[in-house]
C-alpha cells in the first residue's frame, strides 16, 4: 500500500489539464467531481451506487459530523470510511463555511469561532486545532485547513482582514496536522475578487506548504461572470504541481468553465439536491420532471445516459413517482444527476487527453443551446 499522497500531472490542453491524485485508498482521476455526503451519506444513494456513477472520492462535512453523531463516536466505530461503508478516498471540509453561515449564532475571534448548534442550541468552539482533531478522528484522506469565508459582495478592507486571518489559521492548521503519511492537507486561497489579495494569499500558502490548494471564497453570491474573471488568474497563482480544488461549484457550465481555467477538483450538493426536487441535468440542458408535459412522455430523461433511471424508466413514470412523492423518485433522479456529472468529467478528461477540449466545450454549449427539442 502506498504510504504517501501524491499528484501526477497528465495531459494539458490550454489551461485545462488531467492528472491522478494517488492515495492509499485509491486513485482520483482529475478533473474530478466529488459528490457531497454531508452527514456520512449521499442522500438517496447507496455507496455502491455512487461508485457506479464513476465517483472516485466523496466529500464529508466536519461541522455536521461533529454535531451528530460526533467525531469521537465515528472514531470509536472505526472511522468514517467504515462507518459509511465507503472504502475509497474521502475529503472533509473544515467546517469553516458552515460556521460562518450561522450569522447571529456565532462569535469570531483570533482563536476561532464560538457558535450555537442549529440542532439544539448547544455551544461549541471550532478552531484550527479542533478542526484538525475532528478530521483526524474521522480519518479523512484529504483534510482542509480551517478558514473564514466571507460572503460577497464585501468591502476590500473586510476581505483583506478576513484573508489574513485565514492565512494565520492556515499556519496553525499545518502545525496541528503534523506529519500523517497517507493523508493530505489542503490550504485554501482567499481574497474575494481582488487579484492582489489572492496573490498575497497564494504566496502565504506556498510558504507554509500544503499537499494541495483550494480556491475558496467563490460561489458565494458573486455570479458566474465574476467567478470566471477571478478564475482567469487564481489557479495560476497556485503551484502547478499540486491539485487545485474549487470549492462549492457547481452547475455544469460552471464546472466546464472552471476546468478550462485550470481547476482539477470540484464539489457541490446541486446534483443530489436537484434530484430530490425534480430538477434533472441532461446533455441538452435542465428539465423539471414535475412539469405536466412529461406525464405522457415515453422517452428516457436522456437517451445517451447509462444510468438506471434512463435505461429502465420513462419520463412519464418519473413524473408520476415524483408527483406522488414516492421515495424511488429521489433515488432515480439523484442517480441520474450524479451519473451525468461523472460522465461530464470523464468526457472532459478524454477531450483534454486527445487535445480536443475546445471541440468538447463547443459541442457542450451547442447541445445546451438546442435544448430538449427531440420529438416524441
Amino acid at each position: 500500500m502506498r504510504k504517501r499522497f501524491s499528484f501526477e500531472l497528465g495531459a494539458t490542453d490550454g489551461r485545462a489539464r488531467t492528472g491522478v491524485i494517488k492515495t492509499p485508498r485509491g486513485d482520483i482521476r482529475t478533473p474530478a467531481f466529488m459528490p457531497v455526503g454531508t452527514a456520512a451519506t449521499v442522500k438517496a444513494m447507496r455507496p455502491e451506487a455512487v461508485r457506479e456513477t464513476g465517483a472516485d472520492i466523496l466529500l464529508g462535512n466536519t461541522y455536521h459530523l461533529m454535531l451528530r453523531p460526533t467525531a469521537e463516536r465515528i472514531d470509536r466505530l472505526g472511522g468514517l470510511h467504515d462507518f459509511m461503508n465507503w472504502q475509497r478516498p474521502i475529503l472533509t471540509d473544515s467546517g469553516g463555511f458552515q460556521v460562518m453561515s450561522l450569522a447571529g449564532l456565532r462569535k469570531l475571534t483570533e482563536d476561532g469561532v464560538t457558535f450555537k448548534s442549529h440542532i439544539d442550541g448547544a455551544s461549541y468552539m471550532l478552531s484550527p486545532e479542533r478542526s484538525m482533531e475532528i478530521q483526524r478522528l474521522l480519518g479523512s484522506d484529504i483534510v482542509m485547513c480551517f478558514d473564514e469565508c466571507p460572503a460577497l459582495p464585501a468591502d476590500r478592507d473586510h476581505i483583506a482582514e478576513s484573508m489574513r486571518l485565514s492565512m494565520r489559521w492556515a499556519q496553525r492548521s499545518r502545525d496541528a496536522f503534523g506529519d500523517r503519511p497517507g493523508h493530505a492537507l489542503f490550504g485554501i486561497q482567499q481574497g474575494g475578487l481582488e487579484e492582489d489579495l489572492r496573490a498575497e494569499s497564494a504566496e502565504a500558502l506556498r510558504e507554509i506548504g500544503f499537499d494541495g490548494y483550494a480556491i475558496g471564497g467563490l460561489a458565494v453570491g458573486e455570479g458566474q461572470a465574476a467567478m470566471f474573471a477571478t478564475l482567469d488568474y487564481a489557479p495560476a497563482q497556485l503551484p502547478a504541481d499540486a491539485p487545485r480544488y474549487l470549492m462549492g461549484v457547481g452547475k455544469p457550465d460552471d464546472i466546464v468553465g472552471a476546468v478550462a481555467r485550470g481547476v482539477d477538483m470540484m464539489d457541490c450538493v446541486l446534483p443530489s439536491r436537484s434530484g430530490r426536487t425534480g430538477q434533472v441535468f441532461t446533455r441538452r440542458g435542465v428539465l423539471n420532471i414535475k412539469n405536466a408535459r412529461h406525464q405522457d412522455d415515453p422517452r428516457p430523461l436522456d437517451a445517451a445516459c447509462r444510468c438506471p433511471a434512463c435505461t429502465g424508466y420513462s419520463r412519464a413514470y418519473l413524473h408520476h413517482v415524483f408527483r406522488s412523492q414516492e421515495i424511488i423518485s429521489s433515488m432515480l433522479l439523484t442517480w441520474h444527476n450524479l451519473t451525468y456529472y461523472q460522465d461530464l468529467m470523464a468526457g472532459m478528461r478524454d477531450a483534454i487527453a486527445a487535445g480536443e477540449f475546445a471541440r468538447f466545450t463547443r459541442e457542450f454549449d451547442e447541445a445546451r443551446a438546442e435544448g430538449d427539442i427531440e420529438p416524441l
